[in-house]
């Protein structure tokens, strides 16, 4: 009996679980927007509604802060999508957003709890008003600490991910905050659709730091560690024009890279021989990144070059 060719990813049909979802989204800044576009990505129909742009703000400024910051991030984040300015501390603004509201199937918001007060948008309010509606919050903290200021930094620096006085090279937090939450939005169908009304779900961007974190607690990217600098085949190496990103982790993947290198041992625990190390540094040191490219495809190696 002949058995069929399995579908190739790159090939195989699009798929879009939130295909008929309609999100109305207030967050602003970079994780709710972050999570609007995945949302959008699995086929939700996006509305953003943002305030005023402030009086002293340049002209042709958003009312999100990220059309300030960097514009180019703004747009990738909002296209394709509704986008209207609508002053929710007003009368005109507030009956713009229960339109929407009427219409949607979840809130995705980023303010603090206070601010939701302010606003109308407590839980039970929507509830009432919205029984089918469900809410996806993203707050900086979680419970109590809710109120509290904080960015992307102050979440990294507490699950000591900030190293010396370098700033991290990306928003982790943001960035993880905004998966949880598109994951997040994906729960809250799920549950709408078993139990015929909406809920609330708190996402918290100190807890996707945490969770970004975890190998780090675990021990395994400190200093020594198989992740950490102690497997020689787990390295950033500088070679002849560059740098180079060895990740030979794997037993197989470390036999390539000791022949590769004219080592005689490769065993798991000759990788964390400081002579291991030492042979395959000075190696590295010999070759161009071209070279070590065309090294990495013949043999099988897990590397990156870099400038």
């Amino acid at each position: 009996m002949a058995t069929k060719t399995p579908a190739n990813p790159a090939t195989a049909k699009p798929f879009f679980p939130l295909k008929g979802v309609r999100i109305v989204s207030l967050a602003l800044n970079l994780p709710g927007p972050a999570a609007l576009m995945r949302c959008q990505q699995m086929g939700a129909t996006c509305v953003k509604l943002e305030p005023p742009p402030h009086a002293s703000a340049p002209k042709g400024t958003t009312g999100d802060p990220m059309g300030l910051y960097c514009r180019e991030a703004y747009d990738t984040l909002h296209a394709g999508m509704r986008v209207a300015q609508v002053d929710l501390k007003a009368d005109k603004g507030q009956k713009a957003l229960h339109r929407e509201l009427a219409e949607a199937d979840v809130l995705l918001t980023s303010f603090r709890p206070s601010a939701l007060h302010k606003l109308g948008l407590e839980w039970k309010s929507l509830q009432k008003l919205y029984p089918a509606l469900s809410l996806v919050a993203i707050f900086g903290a979680p419970g109590a600490r809710a109120e509290e200021p904080g960015h992307d930094l102050t979440y990294l620096a507490e699950n000591q991910l900030v190293n010396g006085l370098d700033l991290p090279p990306t928003l982790y937090a943001d960035m993880g905050g905004s998966l949880m939450a598109s994951e997040a939005v994906l729960k809250a169908r799920l549950l709408q659709l078993q139990k015929g009304k909406g809920v609330r779900l708190d996402i918290a961007l100190s807890d996707a730091a945490a969770y970004l974190a975890l190998p780090r607690t675990w021990g395994l990217t400190k200093p020594g560690a198989a992740v950490g600098g102690g497997h020689a085949g787990y390295r950033v190496y500088p070679c002849k024009d560059g740098r180079v990103a060895v990740a030979a982790l794997e037993p197989h993947f470390a036999r390539a890279l000791a022949d590769a290198v004219g080592l005689k041992a490769s065993g798991i625990m000759a990788m964390f021989a400081p002579e291991t190390y030492t042979t395959i540094a000075a190696f590295l040191l010999t070759q161009t990144r071209q070279e070590l490219d065309r090294l990495a495809a013949d043999k099988d190696i897990p590397l990156h070059t870099m400038a």
